[in-house]
């Protein structure tokens, strides 16, 4: 990712304005892609609205004021992003990052003490047969062979230890992030695996049924949600 992009090619998932001005501040690599992170600057100053200009934005980040999962990060261009917890102590203030129905970046107020959700994306097997869940937002850790693919995993911050673990099955809550039903929550109905390179797909159910592709389905809870997410 490059130091500084220009706004109107910018995601569109970054809640910015595109034709103020000719720049906007690029992200360094981090945990998340460009699709699914976005600049700590750009959450300071556009989102939280705790700065004017970027030079604002750049002294509360530097002083150690923002905290991203427990950690407080000093790196401007460090990039947050789904389901990620923003922490402001100074402010006694507590966000998690989600999408919206237009499938833009938003952030929703949480406690203190907010446990941290992740997806699985993958395991592997590493030194000595042990297991590493490979999550969503590009860390790591190591379980036993209890947990599956899809399946979620609520973390302690900052010492990230697993609290609670949340089954991808039929029956469970998910939230939707990206298509036409982003944003949307729903009881997953049937999961349907599509043989080949083909994309698995998932039917969810609210006030009608609908269906998506398994990559933007995050299961969220059980009965209820496990995140505040109005």
């Amino acid at each position: 990712m490059g130091r500084h992009q220009k706004r109107v090619a910018s995601p569109t998932s970054w809640p910015i304005t595109r034709k103020t001005h000719a720049w906007v501040v690029g992200a360094n690599a981090g945990p998340h892609s460009k699709e699914t992170g976005i600049p700590l600057l750009v959450v300071v100053r556009d989102m939280l609205k705790l700065a004017n200009n970027s030079r604002e934005a750049k002294r509360i980040i530097n002083e150690g004021n923002v905290f991203i999962d427990g950690i407080a990060r000093k790196d401007y261009k460090y990039i947050t992003g789904l389901f990620d917890i923003i922490s402001l102590p100074a402010l006694n203030e507590y966000y998690r990052v989600l999408f919206d129905t237009n499938n833009r970046f938003k952030l929703y107020k949480e406690s203190p003490g907010a446990s941290k959700l992740c997806r699985i994306n993958n395991k592997t097997v590493v030194r000595k047969g042990a297991i590493q869940l490979n999550l969503h937002d590009g860390n790591n850790i190591l379980a036993s062979n209890d947990y599956k693919t899809f399946d979620t995993v609520l973390l302690s911050l900052p010492d990230r230890k697993i609290t609670k673990h949340i089954g991808y099955k039929i029956g469970n809550l998910a939230l939707v992030i990206g298509g036409e039903h982003s944003g949307e929550i729903g009881k997953i109905k049937q999961i349907r695996k599509v043989r080949g390179s083909g994309t698995n797909m998932v039917v969810l159910a609210n006030e009608k049924d609908f269906e998506t592709i398994e990559d933007y389905v995050y299961v969220i809870g059980e009965t209820t949600p496990e995140i505040k997410v109005i």
